[in-house]
């Protein structure tokens, strides 16, 4: 019998295997238990909203919001100039932060927010005072007929024309649908008479759930199947802006108060009352409450408890003005940084572990969001090993994203591998971060004491490791 003189397959690739990586002959583990702090109150996508300008020296923040005409950008039947909403998107990211914006037809004081073409084509516009516009005094205001034709054609096709161009756009932050009423508040009270009725409250819905799958829509008030003078919006994809925070947001079963908030949110029924899990909800703090929100004890007996609003609601963001003007007190800013931080996400990571092979790096973290609403946008997830001097050995993403960290299940441990191709040496540590896609935007901060303790924007995982 003739015998063969050969080595098996594996024997040879297990010692090719072993002479590209001698240094790791089996398996090293290390791990970390990480401790909670205080989070960034200027976290990305969430807390309070100035008006778009530089207000960065007077409280923090990361969103700007302001308003456009919709004559300033509908030029002709689907004709569209689009470099007024450039102009306001790219002076707010000039500094680091997404917009959030609303489109009107009317305006208290404003003249010519209807785009011109449909006047000269005999849309109908009503021309009178406004009265309901505290904290200002009435104005005049231009209120287009809201039942013709050739208005909802021009939404509608405007609509699909702003979310062709703007949908995910790294720069914005969230819409509020406007379009609709005094400020595109979808009301004109007290002129029902000439009320947005359901009919177009549907082509703007409709429009903006075709076009718009990535960027958030929040609609006004929500709505369920019986509601009169709303069309029913609670199973539709969009979260929902309460423009009279803290004054008019809890439920009271006084008579006259209705129409607030949460009391129309349990009226549309629980459709409408999860919103939050998957859509943000935001809005504006009354203005009679500016500032004063925060105080301990606010000396109007009408402004609501904050932290309640925030908690019932599950509010992300908040457009304000008080805390963005000069003269708050040290106490008023303190106790708005402590309420602002429990707004929306507040991610803290509780332990990380890290197993390096001869062939690769296994990742094992554990992830909590301890906050009132999900973070819900897509972000990726990055991981680096870095040397003593923060320098990259090895860079990858993690197969997950924050937005899977769900109302359901706050808490989550994720695991990952990723294969090496050169060996790993020397003393290194686990470093991660959400990077905002603005690419001067602020970086998601984790609620721990290691966040930015060696790189900005980077939580440090684990440190002292010793490869061997």
């Amino acid at each position: 019998m003739k015998v063969h003189n050969w080595v098996p397959l594996y024997l040879i690739l297990g010692m090719a295997l072993w002479l590209r990586f001698p240094e790791v002959t089996r398996a090293q583990t290390f791990n970390s238990t990480l401790t909670y702090a205080a989070s960034a109150v200027d976290n990305p996508l969430k807390g309070l909203v100035p008006y778009a300008g530089e207000h960065r020296s007077q409280f923090p923040h990361s969103m700007e919001f302001n308003y456009l005409p919709l004559s300033a950008l509908v030029v002709g039947p689907a004709k569209y100039d689009w470099q007024p909403l450039e102009k306001l998107l790219n002076d707010i990211a000039s500094r680091g932060h997404q917009a959030t914006y609303r489109i009107y037809l009317e305006y208290p004081d404003k003249k010519n927010c209807i785009p011109k073409y449909l006047i000269e084509q005999g849309m109908k516009v009503s021309n009178y005072v406004y009265q309901n516009n505290t904290p200002l005094p009435p104005a005049e205001i231009e209120t287009p007929d809201y039942k013709d034709p050739k208005l909802h054609m021009c939404l509608k096709d405007f609509i699909a024309a702003m979310g062709a161009k703007y949908d995910g756009d790294a720069r914005i932050g969230g819409i509020t649908a406007g379009l609709l009423g005094t400020w595109g508040e979808w009301h004109t009270y007290p002129r029902m008479d000439l009320f947005p009725g359901k009919e177009i409250q549907t082509v703007v819905m409709d429009a903006y759930q075709a076009a718009f799958h990535k960027t958030p829509v929040l609609l006004r008030y929500p709505a369920g199947p019986t509601e009169p003078n709303y069309a029913s919006n609670h199973t539709r994809p969009f979260g929902y802006h309460d423009d009279s925070f803290a004054w008019a947001t809890l439920e009271t079963e006084k008579k006259g108060d209705e129409w607030f908030f949460l009391s129309l949110e349990h009226k549309a029924g629980t459709n409408a009352q999860n919103k939050w899990r998957k859509y943000p909800i935001g809005g504006e703090i009354r203005p009679e409450a500016w500032g004063k929100v925060f105080d301990e004890k606010p000396d109007n007996p009408n402004i609501q408890d904050f932290q309640t609003c925030v908690e019932l609601t599950h509010a992300t963001w908040m457009m304000d003005t008080g805390m963005f003007q000069g003269g708050q007190s040290t106490t008023r800013k303190k106790r708005a940084e402590e309420m602002v931080r429990r707004m929306g996400y507040d991610f803290t990571v509780k332990s990380a572990e890290l197993t390096l092979r001869a062939r690769s790096v296994q990742i094992k973290i554990s992830i909590e969001n301890r906050g009132v609403a999900p973070f819900y946008a897509a972000w990726p997830i990055e991981l680096m090993i870095a040397d003593r001097d923060n320098r990259s050995l090895l860079t990858f993403a993690l197969p997950h994203t924050l937005n899977e960290i769900s109302a359901e299940n706050p808490s989550q441990t994720w695991t990952a591998e990723v294969p090496l191709q050169t060996p790993l040496k020397g003393s290194s540590k686990l470093l991660m971060r959400v990077a905002n896609p603005l690419p001067n935007g602020h970086a998601v901060r984790f609620a721990n004491t290691s966040q930015d303790a060696d790189l900005p924007g980077w939580l440090t995982l684990i440190t002292g490791m010793k490869i061997k």
